[in-house]
């Protein structure tokens, strides 16, 4: 049979075994006796016995139930021992070694708050920095049009302010036991001190007499915290702009470097095609990268710096390492880009007339040609450059840069002049490019049908390869021009073209130096441009007709 005692603990009845009561009575005094000379004893004694008695009801199911020395030994583990209490640690040498997980709980915490602690609370709850949840607040504040201030108030009078050491402690997630309860009221009592000690009370007494002070004293600390957000903010925008960037910038390398031998991406000919310096395209990626990742990777590092206040640098050497890689990234692609240039430094052209066998009197017919196999489109501006194929799988170059001249001689007959241009780092380059150009024409009776592209060998590169026809008429022939032909003569007054928007599809005779329209009544410039406000095209067997806005 044991003896049990009814004890008072924190206002709470508990029925006690007697060895447990003689235990906890040891275990209080040696506390008692731990905080002899320490501020706020009798506050730190009153908030432990209350967290026992709160851990003694925890434990048992009904009033009448009887507390044993096993539940005062788990109590005590959770507590802790204060170092005083070792002199009695042979009474305990049976307690068991409980660890204590303490779950948060909500609170408002009135200690850091501007309103209502509710921020605050959250913060603790969450585990993220108050400012985060203000900021918030605001932007769903403004999102919803001000609704949100309902449920920020609705937050205020439900969730329960931590006024105990105990409260606030559970806010947090620290354990309640002997060692934080004594740290948590002694941080406030020298809170308090502190700020008695600083206080100057002849500037108090004037404060007391001039309650504006007060007002714009909470107005700075506004501004403080508006400022905070605000940087909290750019930080975020800075840590999102830095890593979608070095995002962005580590998939586009990986595919670069990675898939371009196994898999043909879009493009990625027309870069070969402009590479006209044969520079490896690794070594272009490569600097590249560094040249724009290394500057968002110190913006991205600038907002964590931001956000973190305590965060460990990365250290001078691997400041000065990365901007030195930088720098020669920066030097690196200047280089590419001074070769690159280099490679259309010099520029030459090939030149071969041919007659025709259209004389004064004659009729000759103008058209251009397309070829669907190369491109559907059609226009001189429809297509600057793309990679085709031959009928033999030989990879080439197209371009639609062709440019229609037609001027009147004196001569008998007609003829073509074909000239062919092209750009290279030398000027032996630039004309064995120009060599190596495409081009074609045929005169199938009085029809002249000359190719509305070019094409060059995929290895000479994009050296600005065109073509300039100049078609020499006899004064006193005639001329009539295909739709088609519109915008391949569309030049600018020095190049001497007598043919102008407006002529085509109508028969033309040839006078010195200009046209004169035959089968029209008044041919008026500014009408013909009115005309030629649409475009249409049209593919046929080859043939295209096109009609489109003056350039």
């Amino acid at each position: 049979m044991n003896k049990t005692v009814n004890i008072n603990l924190a206002g709470i009845f508990f029925h006690i075994d007697e060895d447990a009561y003689l235990k906890l009575q040891h275990y209080l005094e040696a506390i008692r006796r731990s905080f002899t000379d320490a501020q706020g004893r009798d506050e730190i004694i009153s908030d432990i016995e209350a967290r026992i008695a709160e851990l003694f009801s925890e434990k048992i199911d009904n009033e009448k139930q009887v507390i044993s020395s096993k539940q005062v030994d788990e109590v005590i583990a959770i507590m802790g021992q204060p170092e005083d209490y070792l002199v009695d640690e042979d009474i305990f040498e049976d307690v068991p070694n409980y660890r204590q997980t303490t779950p948060k709980k909500l609170f408002r915490d009135t200690d850091n708050s501007y309103v209502g602690g509710v921020s605050s609370g959250l913060g603790h709850y969450l585990g993220i920095d108050a400012v985060w949840v203000r900021l918030l607040w605001v932007l769903l504040t403004i999102g919803s049009g001000g609704s949100f201030i309902f449920i920020y108030i609705l937050f205020w009078v439900l969730v329960p302010e931590a006024v105990t050491t105990a409260d606030k402690l559970t806010m947090t997630g620290e354990p309640i036991n002997i060692s934080n309860i004594e740290k948590k009221i002694r941080n406030g009592i020298d809170n308090v001190s502190e700020k008695v000690k600083n206080v100057d009370y002849e500037k108090y007494g004037h404060k007391v007499k001039s309650n504006s002070k007060n007002f714009f004293n909470t107005l700075g600390n506004i501004v403080m915290l508006c400022l905070n957000v605000l940087a909290k903010f750019i930080g975020v925008i800075l840590i999102i702009t830095g890593a979608s960037t070095l995002l962005f910038m580590l998939v586009f390398s990986i595919i670069s470097l990675g898939t371009t031998q196994l898999i043909e991406l879009p493009g990625i000919d027309l870069f070969h095609a402009n590479n006209t310096a044969n520079i490896p395209i690794w070594l272009m990626v490569s600097l590249l990268f560094f040249t724009i990742a290394i500057p968002f990777f110190f913006i991205f590092y600038l907002g964590l710096k931001i956000l973190i206040n305590n965060l460990k640098s990365i250290g001078n050497i691997a400041k000065f390492s990365l901007l030195g890689l930088w720098l020669i990234a920066i030097i690196g692609l200047t280089i590419i880009g001074i070769k690159q240039v280099g490679e259309h430094a010099f520029d030459a052209s090939i030149s071969n007339t041919e007659s025709l066998n259209i004389r004064s009197q004659d009729t000759l017919k103008l058209k251009m040609i397309g070829n669907n196999t190369y491109s559907k489109s059609f226009g001189r501006h429809s297509s600057k450059l793309k990679t085709v194929y031959n009928a033999q799988g030989e990879k080439l170059l197209y371009r639609t840069d062709v440019r229609l001249i037609v001027r009147s001689t004196t001569d008998s007959l007609a003829s073509i002049a074909i000239e062919k241009n092209a750009e290279g780092s030398s000027y032996q380059t630039a004309k064995e490019r120009a060599l190596n150009i495409n081009y074609n024409y045929t005169l199938v009776g009085n029809e002249l049908q000359l190719d509305a592209y070019l094409t060059t060998p995929f290895e000479n590169k994009f050296s600005n390869q065109q073509i300039e026809i100049i078609l020499y008429l006899p004064e006193g022939s005639y001329l009539y021009a295909d739709k088609n032909t519109y915008t391949y003569h569309s030049n600018p007054s020095y190049y001497k073209d007598i043919l102008n928007h407006g002529m085509e599809e109508h028969y033309l005779l040839v006078k010195p130096n200009e046209l004169k329209c035959t089968d029209c009544n008044e041919f008026d410039e500014k009408d013909n441009e009115d005309e030629s406000n649409s475009e249409n095209i049209n593919i046929d067997n080859n043939y295209i007709e096109i009609t489109t806005d003056d350039e």
